[in-house]
């Protein structure tokens, strides 16, 4: 076990945590989330020796050690696999060959052919990678993990959760992806007002209590607030009376004892929201027959993608880096033209791109307020510090260089750009990298409320599951649509380097009757969604549309009670009947709704009833 005791940490007068201590169990799996800025990553390197505590120690039992996944890049052996095997305890007997090393590679998405290939000629994030699967060949007894998804594409997050799920050992694990943290963690640990709070169960129970505790000290407050004033009312009341001079001494004497809670100051959260325009047509991009090479003499990288773009569709692009997915991007926001096929762009198209490439092309002289103000119509300085204020660059913040900002910040600083662009449809690669947990919620939320079409490569699962109604993936050399949910994907295709054995454990598979199967499953599945697609966007369209009116009952009957209080009785009278008439449209929309919702069910169970009927075969 592992013992924090009394850890201080500030930079300047910035108080990153105080008076922090806690323990960390055997077997146990920790989660550590809380703001950016707010000390996760400093906590980490403490645990791990490369950084100093201002006060505190930790008490780390003999022998025991402590692996933590660095950004460092130092590679000294001429092999990717050798590299990899630098880690291999040599003490550990079960662990004397290259076996499980392999395994770690492929799992990170190596290929074998790969394995013999110098670690220099790999991009960044493939040596990133390399330095992960070094660190889980070495088998530490804690795991240290600063987001190591950021250079993972979907295949490599879902196999390295099943790896540190079997993990014998402890871990301190920081990620903005939710759904990764809740499936590998045992114990969620915030760092929240320079405090640290630790909780067994997920993200979810972690803020519950959080949330609840801030509740009870806000009423406390609140309380001792009234008997305070309460008090010195008294005193003010009664001071000059002889009668008095006993109880306004006494309680003269309480006030001076009881201390006085300070109000809990905001915290400042990325605001998203993205701005819209109306798209009159039906279709922003259309794909036909899509294909593209970087080299015309080689084999295309993708071929044979054809894809209508709704206007209010969520679109994922997923599967394997080096594929395509970026590159398909940057052909659908025109930085590239097909190899051969056409992207048709409607002249109403408003396209608001985040591009990994894109944030390169920032100045890195003009500051961010400036950056912002460049794209905001009229050149709003008014309206670009609200959005600097928005992306978390208040007050002299905003006049910070681009150069001198981190990668989080120039991303959000992009981000910032996009949201004082009006558009219709949204073109994002990776929008999440750099976010903590608790802004990639917000981002998510903004995308659920966004109006135009959304494309986004992603390897969050989170917000596969939460958004994508169409995916677009890149699975073993071929690009194919799928209309349906990331949830159906995978109960009807999977990935193909995926299968569940008898022992609930995950192999590579490849063979001609799985591929068969898939494509019968996939025509099933188009013909579904053919039908169902329409049936939910016109359930979406009710469930707005019912959203708003009970929105304008509430505004009407707080204009009923305000005419009350002025004695209106005429304007009463005319708010009422609007009131009766919203509260009937209301009422016969809940009707249809129910009687639409019933539809759709009869249709779901029935396809799903013809895909369980060939998965028997």
């Amino acid at each position: 076990m592992i013992q924090v005791v009394k850890l201080n940490k500030s930079y300047g007068h910035h108080v990153l945590f105080s008076d922090v201590s806690f323990s960390l169990g055997k077997n146990e799996r920790i989660g550590l989330v809380g703001r950016n800025g707010h000390g996760k990553t400093t906590l980490l390197r403490i645990i791990a020796g490369t950084e100093t505590a201002d006060e505190g120690q930790i008490i780390v039992p003999q022998c025991y050690r402590i692996g933590y996944l660095t950004q460092h890049l130092n590679f000294t052996k001429s092999t990717v696999l050798e590299e990899a095997s630098l880690g291999i305890d040599v003490s550990d007997e079960t662990w004397g060959n290259t076996y499980n090393v392999e395994s770690i590679l492929l799992g990170l998405g190596f290929s074998v052919e790969e394995f013999s290939k110098d670690p220099r000629s790999f991009s960044g994030g493939f040596q990133l990678r390399l330095n992960l699967a070094k660190l889980l060949a070495s088998k530490p007894d804690l795991l240290l993990l600063d987001e190591p998804t950021n250079y993972l594409d979907i295949l490599s997050v879902r196999w390295l959760v099943r790896f540190l799920q079997n993990w014998r050992g402890e871990i301190m694990l920081v990620t903005h992806e939710q759904e990764f943290m809740n499936q590998v963690s045992t114990h969620i640990m915030g760092i929240h007002r320079a405090k640290v709070r630790k909780v067994k169960g997920d993200t979810a129970k972690y803020y519950e209590q959080l949330f609840k505790d801030e509740e009870i000290y806000e009423q406390t407050r609140l309380n001792q607030t009234k008997k305070r004033e309460q008090t010195e009312a008294f005193v003010e009341r009664f001071r000059a009376k002889a009668s008095k001079a006993r109880q306004v001494q006494s309680r003269l004497k309480v006030l001076e004892k009881t201390a006085t809670t300070a109000k809990l100051e905001d915290i400042k959260s990325l605001e998203f929201q993205f701005a819209w325009t109306e798209f009159p047509g039906k279709w922003p991009m259309e794909l036909r027959d899509v294909s593209f090479s970087y080299d015309r003499n080689s084999p295309p990288l993708f071929s044979g993608v054809s894809l209508s773009v709704g206007k209010r569709d969520r679109i994922a692009v997923i599967g394997r880096n080096g594929k395509g997915k970026t590159t398909l991007l940057r052909l659908l926001a025109k930085e590239l033209e097909p190899t051969a096929g056409e992207i048709t762009h409607s002249d109403n198209l408003k396209l608001g791109y985040f591009g990994q490439t894109n944030v390169n092309r920032l100045d890195l002289e003009k500051t961010v307020e400036e950056e912002i103000v460049s794209v905001v119509p009229n050149s709003n300085r008014g309206l670009a510090r609200s959005l600097c204020a928005a992306m978390m660059f208040e007050g002299d913040a905003a006049l910070k260089k681009i150069r001198v900002l981190s990668g989080g910040e120039r991303s959000r600083v992009l981000i910032g750009k996009i949201l004082a662009t009006p558009c219709n449809c949204l073109v994002l690669d990776e929008p999440t990298n750099h976010l903590d947990l608790e802004s990639t919620n917000s981002l998510c939320t903004a995308l659920e409320r966004f109006n135009g079409a959304v494309i986004m490569v992603t390897h969050s699962e989170m917000l596969l599951h939460r958004l994508a109604s169409r995916l677009v993936v890149f699975d073993n050399g071929d690009a194919f649509v799928f209309e349906g949910r990331y949830v159906d994907f995978l109960k009807r295709i999977g990935w193909r380097d995926e299968q569940t054995n008898a022992n609930g454990e995950t192999e590579a598979v490849s063979s001609k009757s799985k591929k068969l199967l898939r494509q019968q499953k996939a025509e099933i599945t188009t013909r579904r969604n053919q039908v169902l697609v329409p049936l939910r966007n016109e359930i979406g369209k009710i469930e707005t549309e019912i959203s708003e009116l009970e929105k304008n009952e509430k505004e009407l009957l707080e204009l009923i009670l305000q005419n009350s209080q002025n004695n209106n009785g005429n304007k009463i009278g005319e708010l009422s009947k609007n009131l009766k008439n919203c509260r009937d449209r209301c009422q016969r929309l809940y009707d249809k709704l129910d009687s639409k919702t019933q539809e759709l069910d009869g249709l779901v169970e029935k396809f799903e009833n013809e895909l369980q009927t060939l998965g028997a075969k």
